[in-house]
């Protein structure tokens, strides 16, 4: 009785702090509510729907076919047993990416732009090549997926023809849509998430079993699972979010008129920061909910029948249909393509933010190609290694595998200068972190460092 006692304990411990955090975002909300509560429903509607926008792609990019296939293996090997990893990195990835947004529209600078401006560049440059190789792989990897996933449904098509075809369609739109068209279609391409939810609600699901599970950690510390913790840790804290939500808010100014570059700090309002607030967390929220339902799905459909081996989204896919039925299977495979398009752009666009503000070159997928070459270069050249990817003999399991334990290195000592930027009084002003929020961060900061040397070590 002592020992479950101390477990149980131990696991309240473990956890206290994003109950904290759940409390207040749930304070914010009920706020939110009461400024707005005189409104009608629709026009309520409409203000929020206009304050999402970099939260919610970033969210909704975190889950690509990559992240999908991890989540799919979750649950087909663990079943229902790691589906509290959801709730558990939601305000760990909401945390570190409110003050990323913060720390873009407080500056009007990108993430990789600060750090040059106030760390060494060796440090900036280390990180900065590391980010370009483990999204290069990850690209690959989505469009590889994303070209079986087509297969699918079209089984006719070849895959090179798929794969070229999807990364040059990528690239016209990043490249010669203007900016605002272009953030409003990343915007409503993530409803295209709500068809894992969907095939999730048509695969029987046990709620009871669900709810127990999604509330009691378990852990049993196997070499196997703990490689996919850090999987999954390092598929929803990603180091590209960082960049692109920094990004993306620094974008959002440049459309509202912004155009010194030469000023380290912007005017803001505390409505600005709230709207900023809400839609990182919704997006983050948004993002959960689906990594949930995924697992959820595979557990109650593929770990239920024996299927434990899922080595990518299109496995998962096509090992759903004969349980939960050809609608489902059909809402998995269209997942995979649509969130290929939202990440594959988000991917090569971060990588791009780094590597430019690193060396100070003209940026912003708000300008011409022809004012940003460089610019729009690396999202070029980065786009065409993952097409080459895909021909050059690299197992696309493996390609993730690369990808996680660059992740792995990266995550943490960018973590560092997010929350140290974040927390200094003389870049920030009055939109430094709260106490609570530092807090979460250097937690953060520890479990990515843990995560990371764990993944590597797996390796071996």
């Amino acid at each position: 009785m002592n020992m479950k006692k101390t477990e149980t304990d131990e696991l309240e411990k473990a956890f206290e702090v994003p109950a904290k955090l759940l409390e207040e975002g749930i304070e914010f909300v009920e706020k939110e509510e009461k400024i707005l509560v005189s409104k009608k429903p629709f026009k309520l509607a409409e203000e929020y729907w206009n304050t999402l926008g970099p939260g919610l792609t970033s969210g909704a990019s975190d889950d690509d076919p990559s992240g999908i296939a991890t989540y799919s293996q979750t649950g087909a090997q663990y079943g229902f047993k790691l589906l509290w990893l959801s709730w558990f990195t939601f305000p760990l990835m909401a945390v570190v990416q409110e003050m990323c947004a913060r720390i873009g529209v407080v500056t009007g600078h990108g993430l990789a732009a600060n750090i040059r401006h106030r760390y060494p560049r060796w440090a900036l440059y280390m990180i900065t090549s590391l980010l370009f190789v483990a999204n290069t792989f990850n690209i690959g990897a989505d469009l590889g997926a994303m070209a079986k996933g087509t297969q699918l449904i079209a089984p006719h098509l070849g895959f090179m023809f798929l794969i070229i075809g999807f990364a040059v369609l990528s690239l016209l739109l990043q490249i010669f849509t203007t900016y605002a068209r272009y953030a409003k279609y990343l915007k409503y391409l993530a409803f295209v998430l709500l068809a894992y939810i969907l095939s999730a609600l048509m695969s029987h699901l046990d709620w009871g079993v669900l709810m127990h599970n999604a509330v009691m950690p378990k852990i049993t510390f196997s070499k196997d699972q703990i490689f996919l913790i850090c999987a999954i840790l390092g598929t929803t804290i990603s180091p590209y979010l960082f960049f692109w939500q920094t990004s993306q808010e620094v974008e959002e100014q440049n459309l509202q008129g912004r155009d010194d570059e030469n000023k380290w700090t912007q005017p803001v309002t505390k409505k600005e920061i709230r709207h900023i607030r809400a839609d990182v967390w919704s997006g983050m929220f948004f993002s959960n909910i689906v990594m949930f339902f995924i697992i959820a799905a595979c557990a109650a459909t593929l770990y239920t029948h024996g299927v434990t081996n899922i080595a990518t989204a299109a496995d998962a896919a096509l090992a759903l249909r004969p349980f939960a039925g050809d609608l489902a299977f059909f809402l998995f495979a269209i997942g995979i393509i649509g969130t290929g398009m939202l990440a594959i752009p988000v991917l090569a666009g971060s990588t791009s933010y780094a590597i430019s503000e690193s060396f100070g070159w003209k940026h912003g997928l708000y300008r011409k190609l022809k004012e940003a070459y460089a610019f729009y270069g690396v999202i070029i050249i980065s786009v065409v290694l993952g097409i080459l990817l895909n021909f050059c003999g690299i197992d696309p399991i493996k390609a993730l595998i690369y990808s996680a334990v660059a992740n792995g290195v990266i995550a943490p000592v960018i973590l560092i200068f997010v929350v140290l930027l974040s927390s200094e009084k003389k870049i920030m002003g009055d939109y430094t972190n709260s106490k609570l929020s530092t807090r979460v961060g250097w937690l953060t900061v520890a479990i990515m460092a843990v995560a990371g040397i764990a993944a590597i070590l797996s390796l071996f």
